[in-house]
């Protein structure tokens, strides 16, 4: 019988989007892989799902149900590991695996960014704090992906059994790359715009963390200086407030609003700087990919941010409600294509220690450990079949 790994989120399309190649690690080295997550994707490399009806939200009644669910499914099968993501995720699969650890279950999670942190609500310090801290207890291993999230486990004393940091979730550097400026200029018009519009890039949902009220009122303070800027804003989510933000300051001709994009691969590349405006990060993957295509950066100050962005090295840091600052840091990498590009090339030589290849041998060593530790049941069994 092959081994068994069970892989747990609030939702499914947080493998698709960052844990395929792990999942085709385990599939490659015999094992069985199993998902468990709201959602009826197909997933390559698994053997098994379950669509699980969990909710974001710790205080949604349908989480009692997805928690019987996901118990039902450990009990039923022998995983000889379950690895959880997103804090619900995480919460639900460690409760549910309590009986399972006993038997030799190893559970890891992997928290992409503690809820609390420095400049956090106090409310999340009161809600998630005592959670994640209590569920450490029931951890065999749990990774955080930021310097930040780890010292605050080991300070704080997390009892999970190992803490490890690894470098993010992996950015894919053969797909997100530099582009010459003939390259360039074709994927500009091939999109609809000039060979001279300076693009401004930034992918993320819209929502009140994502901030990206920052990067409008920015580009209205420098409208004058930059007429052939656009700011491309790629993500679904509340856009309203942000397109009425955009024709009440008059550029509406300088902000495109791309909605869900699966071309990031090809939109970066053609742009000239990337930008980030959230309140809150744990290791962004948006920054990452904008590095790998060699991309200054001007980000606002949070813990993920200036884990990627070394201030006047590859890009700036400002605070995200400095609107001046901010406008002001677009403005000299604007004027200034020699500074452009020593911070594009800057950017890509910091991502190397966050690309795919980098996080597989970091990701694969945490594996290797619990995958070669006898389980206690399996311990059991071999010596009752030698009594």
């Amino acid at each position: 019988m092959p081994k068994k790994i069970l892989f747990c989120a609030t939702v499914d399309y947080h493998f698709k989007a960052f844990h395929l190649p792990y999942m085709k690690w385990f599939k490659e080295q015999g094992w069985e892989v199993h998902v468990a997550a709201k959602g009826e994707l197909e997933l390559p490399f698994t053997d098994q799902k379950y669509n699980i009806p969990i909710q974001r939200s710790p205080f949604k009644l349908k989480n009692v149900k997805a928690y019987n669910e996901l118990k039902s499914i450990i009990n039923d099968n022998q995983f000889e590991i379950i690895h959880c993501h997103t804090p619900l995720g995480g919460v639900l699969a460690r409760l549910a695996a309590r009986k399972a650890r006993k038997h030799g279950t190893k559970v890891i999670y992997t928290a992409h960014g503690f809820h609390f942190c420095k400049g956090a609500p106090p409310l999340n310090w009161f809600v998630y704090y005592p959670i994640e801290k209590q569920l450490a207890k029931y951890t065999d291993c749990l990774i955080t992906i930021n310097q930040e999230d780890y010292d605050l486990a080991l300070n704080r004393k997390f009892k999970a059994n190992q803490v490890d940091h690894v470098h993010g979730v992996g950015v894919d550097t053969k797909r997100f790359m530099p582009v010459d400026e003939n390259t360039k200029t074709v994927l500009k018009k091939s999109f609809g715009y000039h060979p001279d519009d300076f693009l401004i890039f930034y992918a993320a949902e819209f929502n009140k963390n994502k901030n990206q009220q920052l990067l409008i009122r920015s580009l209205a303070l420098i409208q004058d200086y930059m007429p052939n800027a656009k700011l491309l804003l790629a993500g679904e989510g509340l856009q309203e407030n942000c397109r009425q933000l955009v024709h009440q300051l008059g550029i509406d001709h300088m902000v495109d609003f791309l909605g869900f994009r699966k071309d990031i691969d090809s939109l970066l590349p053609m742009c000239d700087i990337a930008v980030g405006s959230s309140f809150r990060e744990g290791l962004p993957v948006n920054i990452m990919e904008a590095m790998a295509c060699g991309l200054p950066i001007v980000a606002s100050r949070n813990r993920g941010h200036v884990e990627l962005v070394q201030d006047q090295v590859n890009g700036y840091i400002v605070s995200p409600k400095d609107y001046g600052q901010f406008a002001r840091s677009l403005l000299r990498l604007f004027q200034n294509d020699a500074l452009r590009n020593q911070m594009g090339t800057a950017s890509l030589h910091l991502v190397n220690t966050y690309s795919l290849s980098q996080l597989s041998l970091e990701l694969s060593d945490i594996y290797t450990r619990y995958m070669l530790e006898e389980t206690n049941e399996t311990k059991s069994k071999y010596h009752h079949a030698h009594i």
